[in-house]
């Protein structure tokens, strides 16, 4: 059934437009085109009330389909996004994103979800509500280290940039999403933390011992095109 729901969504995805051509440098940072694959290892704890965390590790790895109209008319690309338990095993499609770059931003859509990733042309401390086209509230994007090196794991990209999402923590909760994306690369790395801690006495308010949530975070191990 599943696999059903994935081949009818890229059916109604089917009327194909050309996308829009590169005209600015900083196109370089979120570069988009059909074949062109990045592959993530990805570490995650999930925690919850009374129980141990569970630990897992895994690879994705996200290709750009072929382009597409969606329904305001505009071009966009899918986005196919596999997933194996480790290099050994083999790639099973997960599910089918979008990504949409136009003139002067980048869209993401994640399980139904838009968001506007990167604003054109990019400056430091640029700054926009990066849930502009969902209905999940405002969330402020900031645009930091532009222009400045990152490294993953045992590289280093010598021309990236960081989007800054939501960075809050207190005695009693801890809300964190970055995104880095490298020049000629895209994203070579993301951060996501939702975690409660206890505050059911006062006791444990400040000790950060963790009731329950999530801490997410991918690293680019390859990248290229088919």
């Amino acid at each position: 059934m599943r696999y059903l729901l994935l081949l009818s969504f890229v059916w109604l995805l089917s009327c194909q437009r050309e996308p829009v051509a590169d005209t600015g440098p900083w196109y370089d940072y979120a570069p988009v085109a059909t074949g062109r694959y990045n592959i993530y290892d990805v570490s995650e704890q999930r925690y919850a009330l009374n129980a141990a965390p569970l630990q897992r590790t895994y690879q994705v790895k996200e290709v750009v389909g072929t382009p597409y109209t969606d329904a305001t008319g505009q071009p966009a690309y899918r986005l196919l996004r596999y997933r194996r338990a480790s290099a050994t095993t083999d790639w099973q499609l997960d599910s089918i994103w979008a990504v949409q770059r136009t003139d002067n931003q980048l869209l993401r859509t994640e399980n139904g979800q838009a968001f506007v990733s990167l604003l054109f042309p990019v400056r430091e401390r640029l700054q926009w509500n990066g849930n502009r086209y969902n209905a999940l509230g405002e969330e402020p994007y900031e645009l930091r280290n532009v222009g400045l090196p990152y490294r993953v794991s045992d590289t280093t990209y010598d021309q990236t940039l960081t989007v800054v999402g939501q960075n809050d923590s207190t005695l009693v909760s801890q809300d964190k999403r970055l995104t880095v994306f490298a020049q000629q690369v895209g994203i070579v790395y993301r951060e996501r933390v939702q975690l409660q801690f206890c505050s059911s006495t006062p006791a444990c308010v400040g000790t950060n011992q963790i009731d329950y949530g999530i801490r997410q975070i991918y690293r680019l191990r390859q990248y290229g095109t088919n």
